[in-house]
């Protein structure tokens, strides 16, 4: 774990689709807000567009740990099976607001002709102003890392399968 690093945080799901109808980039790039929702009790909106460079973006809204975080995700890799976006995530805590760095990985394998093993994985990490707010609050940061990491963790364990099942049915669908 690098030493500004909160979380790695990896879970799995399985789909019951081909992994040849199966397009993660697509599915996120034009995941309705509802089925966002659907996919986590803590996601508020969603929402996609495009950054500066012209790459493609999804920008969502979530509460983590009682923190509304707005990230707006840049993809870096985008494959039909392997997606990874990156993003400088606003964090609106009690106390301001700051940024943190979050890697989404999405990716499947699979497993036989009708089956695909889904891997949901997140890390995040402190950026520079992060530590500076939480060092002017005298939060140490070990501290802060270890009490976030709990939360991050549940929350992606929770939407992994209800993630999963949303590729699933895009995958399903009828072209």
């Amino acid at each position: 774990m690098s030493d500004n690093q909160i979380v790695d945080s990896s879970f799995t799901a399985i789909i019951n689709a081909p992994i040849e109808r199966i397009d993660i980039p697509a599915w996120c790039f034009s995941l309705p807000e509802a089925e966002y929702q659907g996919c986590s009790p803590a996601h508020i909106a969603a929402g996609f567009t495009t950054a500066a460079d012209g790459k493609r973006m999804s920008i969502n809204v979530e509460t983590i740990g009682g923190s509304l975080m707005v990230q707006h995700y840049v993809e870096t890799l985008g494959q039909k099976d392997h997606l990874i976006l990156d993003s400088e995530s606003d964090v609106f805590t009690p106390s301001g607001r700051t940024t943190i760095h979050v890697t989404w990985e999405l990716s499947v394998k699979a497993i036989d002709k009708t089956r695909c093993e889904f891997t949901n994985r997140v890390r995040s990490f402190a950026t520079d102003e992060m530590l500076a707010f939480l060092a002017r609050q005298g939060i140490p940061f070990d501290i802060f890392r270890a009490q976030r990491q709990p939360m991050s963790i549940a929350h992606n364990q929770g939407e992994t399968p209800l993630f999963a099942a949303s590729i699933e049915r895009a995958a399903l669908r009828d072209n």
